[in-house]
């Protein structure tokens, strides 16, 4: 077996962005159902990508995989989840309810919160209810980039003692309406991810630094929410064959370097390495070779892509106003940190003023700078922490808000902001405050990666709502923050991607969606690219050939769009 012999009903994969957590959790999934075993492939991630690693098209319901029996795969929809939910929630109202109070109910329930609960619901019941999984051996998750995940682990613990301490019930018409009757799911489904004979909880990482940093991060945190049955898959080991070829020399020396300074804690876990293979991993074949059972398709020959301009070139439209909103976004994984802090740290060095930011909650944006070179004197680091960011907020409702209710009322304030929507709210008026910053000087901000960036973007409005119903009115950074981003005198948006099947078709996704924001991008960056580079290892070579239909596709996008070679600078976010 890829991990272990006798793997447990649940097997969870995690990790940084771009580590490759779906590829590996597909192949498991793969060899499992390839044993005879009835295996369920769950994507928790936002923005999922294991439709095109199995090549069929999935839904939020299961269905079977065209060409293997034994294996269905799904993806918890956000949208979907929050229209069942409130669906659910408003039914045993209409008919009994004016019209006008219903639409008030349907208000309340279209915020961000809504769509984590709808969501967290649905992982829920996979989890915690047996009936919703008796048809399966095996339950795999390809979740979401670890900071995302972290949360969603946690929130069993959080919604179950919210709900315990909840003083005055949960039938109040809001986000919160419909959990009264989930109690004995989330104690289940908290149950379940703590025993080690149902769940084990893979950590996929890559022999980089950074990665390895996260992993032990994750690692930590996993064990303080009693998530105490971890192993380990180092993917995309690289053994150079060419002796002359520096670039191979190269990766091969960060590789050995970053595992052999593997934090203690990692290293005692069980272990599984993984090759750097020299061709995509999309496809049912494509996953059978990575698991070993099949052999590898043949290497494609090298032709000539498209023409390109380095990052440099995109500096003088950025900084012809003299201030702005300079955005990274993409897949998890494709470098967006590197390119923030590469092009902050650019800005700063010619005579500008710039605040460099994160919205990401794994965010590395100093080792990012440390990496490129600190001390720019003009060049201010930030982080948006969810925790600080809350007890703030919540300090300051209750300073605002509380002031002159009765105790009773006070209680009831109390109680709303314990719950775990909280955060998202105040995370959202940090995220507007830093736009706001970007009045007089240059921001750039580093995003969490697309479906976690596009939650926060979509849920726009419905925040603005709900920070009003909360706090009384909303801050002049919030009232601003779509029509900043809307306006491209205002706000750069750089699609960051990767020159592989998946970063690109996701960066041209969210491309889409941010279109149907009425957000547009300004360009697209092809990060990590062997394209500029001569490599002479075989396996290098072949992925050098592989990423010219991926450039070929960014270029028909008709964006102006840059390479950064791969190496550079190199710290995947």
């Amino acid at each position: 077996m890829l991990l272990t012999e006798n793997p447990p009903r649940f097997l969870f994969f995690t990790g940084k962005g771009g580590v490759g957590k779906t590829t590996i959790s597909s192949a498991m999934a793969l060899e499992l159902a390839d044993a005879g075993r009835r295996v369920l492939l769950v994507s928790t991630d936002p923005a999922s990508n294991l439709d095109e690693v199995l090549g069929c098209t999935l839904s939020n319901r299961p269905s079977p995989v065209p060409g293997l029996p034994g294996l269905c795969a799904l993806d918890i929809d956000p949208v979907a989840a929050a229209k069942a939910y409130r669906d659910r929630v408003v039914a045993p109202y209409r008919g009994v309810l004016p019209d006008v109070a219903i639409r008030s109910i349907e208000e309340q329930l279209s915020g961000a919160c809504t769509v984590e609960i709808a969501a967290f619901d649905e992982f829920a019941a996979l989890l915690g209810d047996l009936s919703a999984t008796a048809d399966f051996d095996h339950v795999v998750f390809d979740t979401a980039p670890t900071g995302h995940t972290l949360r969603l682990l946690e929130l069993p613990s959080a919604w179950t003692g919210f709900l315990d301490d909840n003083v005055g019930g949960t039938s109040c018409l809001g986000p919160l309406s419909g959990l009264g009757d989930q109690r004995a799911l989330y104690r289940a489904a908290r149950h379940a991810l703590s025993d080690g004979d149902q769940t084990l909880l893979v950590l996929v990482t890559r022999p980089e630094a950074a990665a390895l940093k996260e992993a032990e991060r994750s690692r930590v945190e996993l064990e303080a929410l009693d998530i105490a049955r971890q192993s380990l898959v180092i993917n995309g080991i690289f053994q150079a064959t060419e002796p002359d070829d520096p670039l191979a020399r190269a990766l091969q020396e960060r590789g050995d370097r970053a595992l052999r300074d593997m934090p203690p804690g990692l290293a005692r876990l069980p272990r599984r390495q993984i090759p750097l293979m020299p061709f995509g991993l999309v496809g049912l074949d494509a996953l059978r070779a990575l698991a070993g059972t099949t052999a590898p398709p043949p290497p494609p020959a090298f032709v000539k892509g498209p023409r390109f301009s380095s990052l440099d070139s995109l500096l003088p439209s950025i900084e012809a106003g003299g201030r702005g909103l300079i955005f990274t976004m993409g897949k998890g994984g494709v470098g967006k940190t590197t390119v923030a802090a590469t092009l902050a740290t650019a800005l700063a060095r010619r005579g500008h003023a710039v605040h460099l930011s994160t919205t990401d909650p794994a965010a590395h944006i100093a080792e990012a700078i440390e990496s490129l070179g600190d001390g720019e004197p003009g060049l201010h680091l930030s982080r948006i922490d969810p925790k600080v960011e809350t007890a703030a907020y919540r300090d300051e409702v209750l300073r605002t808000v509380g002031e002159g209710l009765d105790e009773q009322a006070r209680l009831l304030l109390e109680e709303g902001l314990r719950s775990p929507c909280t955060e998202e709210i105040a995370v959202f008026r940090a995220f507007a405050r830093v736009v706001a910053d970007a009045e007089d000087r240059f921001v750039v901000l580093d995003t969490a990666p697309s479906g976690h960036t596009l939650l926060l973007l979509d849920a726009a409005e419905s925040y603005h709502r709900e920070v009003q119903r909360m706090a009384g009115s909303a801050p002049p950074e919030v009232q601003a923050l779509l029509p900043r981003l809307r306006d491209p005198s205002y706000t750069k948006i750089l699609l960051v991607t990767l020159p592989e099947a998946t970063p690109v078709h996701e960066a041209k996704a969210l491309q889409d969606d941010l279109a149907r924001a009425g957000i547009h991008p300004t360009a697209w960056v092809v990060n990590q690219s062997l394209a500029p580079l001569r490599p002479r290892d075989p396996v290098l070579v072949a992925r050098r050939a592989s990423e010219v239909p991926w450039l070929a596709e960014v270029a028909a996008v008709g964006l102006p769009f840059v390479v950064v070679p791969w190496m550079a600078g190199r710290l995947a976010d």
